[in-house]
């Protein structure tokens, strides 16, 4: 009997290779994908940390003028969490 390389372990060793390389590829989008999640949490986390440390005050129009005050303060880095996190994705 013959004693091959590890090739005859694991078959092809092209195929192998193959498949390690969709296999990494698969982790990456994965990890992508994770990070994407994560920059959109820390974003909506973000925008409601800092609406919530408001203290509102006077009627609606005066509380909502507040609220948003603080959204347009926030917002923008909320926005480009995300669109980071869009891109990390293509």
């Amino acid at each position: 009997m013959e004693q091959g390389g590890l090739g005859d372990l694991f078959g092809d060793p092209e195929e192998l290779q193959r498949r390690l390389a969709e296999l990494a590829e698969q982790f990456q989008g994965q990890q992508r994908l994770a990070w994407a999640d994560n920059a959109i949490k820390l974003a909506v986390d973000m925008t409601v940390a800092a609406i919530g440390r408001i203290n509102v005050q006077g009627n609606a129009e005066a509380q909502a003028e507040q609220i948003r005050t603080v959204i347009a303060r926030t917002f923008p880095e909320a926005v480009a969490l995300v669109r980071e996190a869009r891109e990390g994705l293509q």
